[in-house]
C-alpha cells in the first residue's frame, strides 16, 4: 500500500458519523493488541484550552527526560500532526503500515455497520504508534466531552478538565453543569481530577467527582478551595509572566503562550506533571516557557501587529479579547472565518472592538459562507465590514493596508488560521533533476500514483518547485502550467477537505514566470502564490543589502576552533588560550571568513558542562581574537552564554540544538545579530539512537520551518536566520549524503545556508575513518558550495577555501561577462 492509498483508506471512514461511545474503538484497541496499556496515559478535557495545555505538558515531561507521545486535533497542515513523539509527526510510513494492518479489521467491521469513524481510528493510530515507540508517557486531548469520547478507551494515570463552556449541547447536554458532569468523567481512578473550572461548572465536577484539585487565580477567594494557584503578571515582550503555586512547590516561569487565560492551562499542565513523573520546579519553568502551539495567539508581525488565534467559540474570542488588550496599537482589523455551526453572533459581539472587519470562508466544506458572517457583524458590532471568498487573499490585503501602528487579527477557527499561516509557512522548493531516476525519485517523494508518475516522468527532467497547496489550488496550477506547456504531478490523495496536497510543478523559468503573472487577482488564495513561486524560481529576488559574510555570490568559510578537551576531531588541541589565538589568526590568514568558537562538545556520547565552565573557555579566546578581520561566532546551545559571548566581542550565535533553549532566539533578536538554526534530533548526539525519516530532505525543511518561524517572531529577518541540515545529527550517512546532495532544496525557507560536515562520520560511507577524512570532506565542500551553500563550516581552513574558490571560479564563468 502506497502512502496516498493508506491515507485516501483513512480519510475515507469519515463518511461514518461521528458517534459517541468507546466500545467501538475498545474492539479496535483489541485488535492491535492493546498496546495503550503498555505505557501511561494522560487525558485533557476541556471547552477551551486543553490544546495548549497538553502541548505544556508533554513538554514538560520531556524536559524530563521521558518519551512523550501527544495526540491532539485538528491539524494545520498533516494529519500526521495530531499524532506526535517528542515533537516529531508521525510519519507516513506509519500511517501507511497502520492502515494496511486494520484494513481487513475495518473492511469487516464495516459489513456489519459497525466500523470505526476517522476520530476512533485516529485515536487507534496514535496509541498503536505510541506502543511502537515505547513511550513512557502519552498525552491525549479529549475530542468532544469525555464520558463518551474515544480517547476515554484507555484508563488514565491522571486527568484534567480544562474549562467548561456550551458546546456540543446535542450529545453532551444543554447545561453547563451537565456538560461539566460528563467531561469529569476522565478522572483518574485513584488520583485526584485536575480542573482550571469555574462557577457551576466546578461544583457540578466537584459533584461528580470525590477527589478534585483546583487550579486559579487568588480572585477566586479562599472560599473556592483553590489547591494551586496562579498569577498573571501581564506580557514581557512575546511571553507572559506566570507565577504557580502549589502546597510544597512554587514555579516562577514565562510562557509563550500569551494571555492570562493561559496561566491557568499552565498551572494545570504543572500539577499533572508533578502527578505523572518526579519533576523539579527547574524543569516545570522550562518546560511550560518552552511549549509552542502554532495558531494560538501567534505573534507573525510587529509593524503592523499581526496575531494568529483558533479562537472558535465566544469565551475564547473573548480571552483572545483581553490578551490584545496587553499590546498597543491604534486600529484594530480582524480577518475572520468560521464554520457552520459556530455561534456566529455571540462570536461577533465579543469582538466589538475592532474597527475593520474582513469575513471570508476556509476552503472546507463546513464553512460558513462570508456574506452570512458580515451579516452578523454587521449587527453586531459598529466595525466596517467587508466580506471576501479567499482568507489568505484577505489576510494579504487586510496587511497590506494597515497602518505600522495598527493589529491584525486573524480568528474564528482553527482552518482560517492554518491557511492565513502558509503566508509564514509555506516554502515553494526549488529542486534540481537531471535524470529519469531522479525524475522517479521526486514524483514519488510528491506522492503521485504510478500511473501518474509514469506518464510524467519524461517530463520531470526539467526545472521543478514543490509546494503544499489546497485541493482547488492544485487543479488550477495543473490547468494552467499545462496552457503554458508545463506540467503539474499531484499527490494521489483523493480531494480531501481537510488536507493539503503535495504539488510538483515542472516548467522553464519562462513558464513559471508566465504562471506567476496569471496567478495575480486569481481566487482561493491563487494570489499569494504568484509571490512565492517567483521567490522559488529565483524570479526578480532583490539582493540582500545587509553586510554579511555570506551575503552575494561567494560562499564563506567558517573555521572550527574548539576550545574543549574532548571534541571528536581535535579535541584538546586548542584548550589553551594561547593556542587557541593563534589557530584562529591562522585560520584568518587561510582565508576564513567566520571564526567558530565553541566550549562544549556534541560529539556522540559527550558531557554537558556547565555554563560557567563553557563562558571559561571560551570569553578569553573571543576577547582575543575580536578584532581580527574575520566574523566570530559563538557555538553555544546556552543563551546565557551566547549572551556574555556577544558582550565580549562575539559577532553572532550557532546554536547546534535549534534555540532548544527558550531564552535564545530573545538574545539574538536583543543584540540583533545573526543565528545559525540547526536542526537536531538530539544534541549531544545520542549514539546508536535510530530516527526514521520518510524524506530526510523534505522532513528537514518541515521541522526547520518552525524552528525558524520562532526566531522570526523574535524580531530577527531571515537573512539572519542561517539553516543547517544538522549532517550527522539523528541522520545515518545515506541521509547526511542526501542532505548534501539536495541542499539547494533547503534555500525554499528564504534563509541563508550553512552545512557543517568536516571529519564527520558520514565519510565512512566512502570508506574514510577517523583522521583520514581531509579530502573527502574537502570534496564535499566542493559539492556543497556549487548546491549554494552560502557558509561552509570546517576544521581545514586553507584547504577548503581552496574547493570553495575552484566552484566559484567555475559558476564565474557561467556569466555574460566572464572572461
Amino acid at each position: 500500500m502506497k502512502y496516498h492509498e493508506a491515507a485516501n483508506f483513512l480519510f475515507d471512514l469519515r463518511r461514518f458519523a461521528l458517534r459517541p461511545g468507546t466500545a467501538v474503538t475498545a474492539a479496535l484497541m483489541d485488535h492491535l493488541g492493546n498496546p495503550q496499556t503498555a505505557y501511561d496515559c494522560v487525558q485533557i478535557a476541556g471547552s477551551n484550552g486543553k490544546g495548549s495545555t497538553a502541548r505544556m505538558l508533554s513538554q514538560t515531561l520531556q524536559e524530563a527526560g521521558l518519551d512523550v507521545g501527544l495526540y491532539t486535533s485538528p491539524h494545520l497542515d498533516f494529519v500526521g500532526e495530531r499524532i506526535q513523539v517528542n515533537g516529531r509527526s508521525l510519519s507516513k510510513a506509519a500511517l501507511t503500515e497502520f492502515a494496511e494492518t486494520i484494513e481487513p479489521y475495518v473492511t469487516d467491521r464495516a459489513a456489519d455497520g459497525e466500523a470505526p469513524t476517522f476520530f476512533e481510528t485516529l485515536t487507534g493510530l496514535a496509541l498503536w504508534e505510541f506502543g511502537r515507540q515505547d513511550v513512557d508517557v502519552a498525552v491525549l486531548e479529549v475530542g468532544i466531552g469525555g464520558r463518551l469520547d474515544a480517547t476515554s478507551v484507555v484508563d488514565p494515570v491522571a486527568s484534567a478538565v480544562t474549562s467548561v463552556t456550551l458546546e456540543h449541547t446535542d450529545v453532551l447536554g444543554d447545561t453547563i453543569e451537565e456538560i461539566a458532569r460528563d467531561k469529569a468523567q476522565v478522572a483518574p481512578a485513584d488520583r485526584p481530577l485536575v480542573t482550571g473550572a469555574t462557577g457551576a461548572a466546578r461544583e457540578a465536577i466537584r459533584g461528580e467527582v470525590g477527589d478534585v484539585v483546583l487550579v486559579g487565580t487568588p480572585d477566586a477567594g479562599a472560599e473556592a478551595g483553590i489547591d494551586v494557584g496562579v498569577s498573571y503578571g501581564g506580557r514581557e515582550g512575546l511571553e507572559g509572566l506566570v507565577e504557580i503555586t502549589g502546597p510544597d512547590w512554587a514555579v516562577d516561569t514565562r510562557l509563550s503562550l500569551l494571555g492570562a487565560h493561559q496561566s491557568t492551562n499552565a498551572g494545570i499542565a504543572a500539577t499533572l506533571a508533578r502527578q505523572v513523573a518526579d519533576v523539579d520546579e527547574a524543569t516545570i519553568a522550562r518546560g511550560l516557557r518552552n511549549a509552542h502551539w502554532p495558531g494560538r495567539f501567534e505573534v507573525l508581525n510587529r509593524e503592523p501587529l499581526v496575531v494568529l488565534d483558533g479562537a472558535h467559540n465566544p469565551g475564547a474570542c473573548e480571552a483572545l479579547t483581553d490578551t490584545l488588550d496587553s499590546f498597543d496599537y491604534d486600529a484594530l482589523h480582524v480577518v475572520i472565518g468560521v464554520m457552520t455551526d459556530k455561534d456566529h453572533h455571540s462570536i461577533a459581539a465579543s469582538l466589538t472592538a475592532a474597527d475593520h472587519v474582513t469575513t471570508c470562508r476556509p476552503d472546507r466544506d463546513r464553512a460558513e459562507d462570508q456574506d452570512v458572517l458580515a451579516r452578523a457583524f454587521e449587527q453586531e458590532t459598529d466595525a466596517t465590514v467587508e466580506a471576501r471568498s479567499d482568507v489568505r487573499a484577505a489576510v494579504d490585503a487586510v496587511i497590506a493596508d494597515a497602518e505600522e501602528g495598527d493589529a491584525v487579527l486573524v480568528a474564528g477557527s482553527l482552518y482560517t488560521v492554518a491557511e492565513a499561516r502558509t503566508r509564514w509557512t509555506r516554502p515553494v522548493v526549488p529542486e534540481t533533476v537531471d535524470s529519469l531516476p531522479e525524475a522517479d525519485a521526486a514524483l514519488a517523494r510528491t506522492d503521485v500514483t504510478e500511473a501518474g508518475a509514469w506518464r510524467m516522468r519524461g517530463k520531470a527532467v526539467h526545472r521543478l518547485l514543490g509546494a503544499r497547496v489546497r485541493p482547488r489550488q492544485a487543479q488550477y496550477l495543473k490547468e494552467e502550467l499545462l496552457s503554458l506547456g508545463g506540467e503539474c504531478a499531484i499527490s494521489g490523495l483523493n480531494d480531501q477537505d481537510e488536507e493539503n496536497l503535495d504539488v510538483l510543478m515542472m516548467g522553464t523559468l519562462a513558464q513559471f514566470k508566465r504562471l506567476s503573472e496569471k496567478l495575480e487577482g486569481q481566487p482561493y488564495g491563487l494570489a499569494s502564490l504568484a509571490e512565492e513561486i517567483r521567490a522559488g524560481a529565483g524570479i526578480g529576488l532583490e539582493p540582500v543589502e545587509a553586510d554579511y559574510p555570506w551575503t552575494g555570490d561567494r560562499t564563506a568559510v567558517m573555521g572550527i576552533l574548539n576550545v574543549t578537551p574532548d571534541s571528536f576531531h581535535d579535541g584538546g588541541a586548542f584548550a589553551d588560550p594561547a593556542d587557541a589565538v593563534a589557530r584562529a589568526e591562522a585560520m584568518v590568514e587561510a582565508g576564513a571568513d567566520i571564526v567558530d568558537v565553541g566550549g562544549e562538545s556534541t560529539r556522540p556520547g559527550a558531557e554537558p558542562v556547565s555554563a560557567e565552565a563553557e563562558l571559561d573557555r571560551v570569553r578569553p579566546v573571543i576577547e582575543a581574537i575580536a578584532d581580527l578581520d574575520a566574523w566570530v561566532s559563538i557555538d553555544t546551545r546556552k543563551a546565557a552564554v551566547a549572551r556574555a559571548a556577544l558582550d565580549a566581542g562575539a559577532d553572532m550565535l550557532n546554536d547546534v540544538s535549534g534555540l532548544a533553549d527558550p531564552e535564545m532566539r530573545l538574545v539574538a533578536a536583543e543584540y540583533d545579530v545573526p543565528v545559525v538554526v540547526m536542526h537536531s534530533i538530539d544534541a549531544p548526539v545520542v549514539p546508536g539512537k535510530a530516527v526514521h525519516y520518510d524524506d530526510v530532505v523534505d522532513d528537514v525543511i518541515d521541522e526547520l520551518t518552525e524552528r525558524v518561524l520562532l526566531a522570526e517572531q523574535a524580531g530577527l529577518d531571515r537573512s539572519q536566520i542561517l539553516v543547517d541540515p544538522g549532517l550527522g545529527f539523528g541522520k545515518a550517512a545515506a541521509e547526511s549524503f542526501a542532505l548534501l546532495d539536495r541542499l539547494d532544496e533547503l534555500h525554499g525557507l528564504g534563509c541563508p545556508v550553512l552545512v557543517g560536515h568536516s571529519q564527520k562520520s558520514m565519510f565512512d560511507r566512502v570508506d574514510r575513518e577517523a583522521g583520514d577524512r581531509l579530502h573527502a570532506t574537502v570534496a564535499a565542500t566542493a559539492l556543497a558550495a556549487e548546491r549554494g551553500a552560502d557558509v561552509v563550516r570546517v576544521h581545514d581552513v586553507a584547504e577548503n577555501r581552496a574547493a570553495v574558490d575552484v566552484a566559484q571560479a567555475a559558476a564565474d564563468t557561467r556569466r555574460p561577462d566572464a572572461n
